[in-house]
């Protein structure tokens, strides 16, 4: 990835308001490549697909499978290999954010999403490898 314009990312969020937030937001910043997800298993099940990603938004509480389970599938996905996977929550506190970190998530970001705050999070991430270990 030369530049931020040139990352992509993938949004898993079963929520439509919430990705048209986060994909707002992305936008603001120069992304041009954003896939929406609405289903962790979906994801993992077709991941080829989507490759090379930069930084998935991974939200936790998804139907079928929570976000831990779906981290683990795509952690042992040879075509996410590289990829920042980033919490995204409404579980935002120090429980959440110790058990992501525990699991090996990159990052984590609590809901609702502070859109002042949430572009530069991003930045910080794909730029500079920064992780972000944030809630409200």
């Amino acid at each position: 990835m030369d530049t931020i314009k040139d990352a992509r990312i993938i949004v898993v969020e079963d929520n439509v308001n919430n990705y048209r937030l986060i994909l707002r937001l992305l936008t603001s910043i120069g992304i041009e490549y954003c896939e929406w997800i609405s289903s962790g298993w979906k994801v993992a099940a077709e991941a080829d697909k989507y490759t090379p990603i930069h930084l998935i938004l991974l939200d936790i509480n998804l139907p079928y499978e929570d976000g831990f389970e779906v981290h683990r599938k795509l952690r042992d996905h040879e075509s996410f290999e590289g990829t920042k996977i980033v919490a995204v929550t409404a579980n935002a506190n120090e429980t959440y954010m110790q058990r992501a970190i525990n699991e090996g998530f990159d990052g984590f970001i609590g809901k609702p999403l502070d859109p002042t705050e949430f572009p530069e999070q991003i930045t910080r991430i794909l730029t500079g490898g920064e992780p972000v270990w944030e809630y409200n």
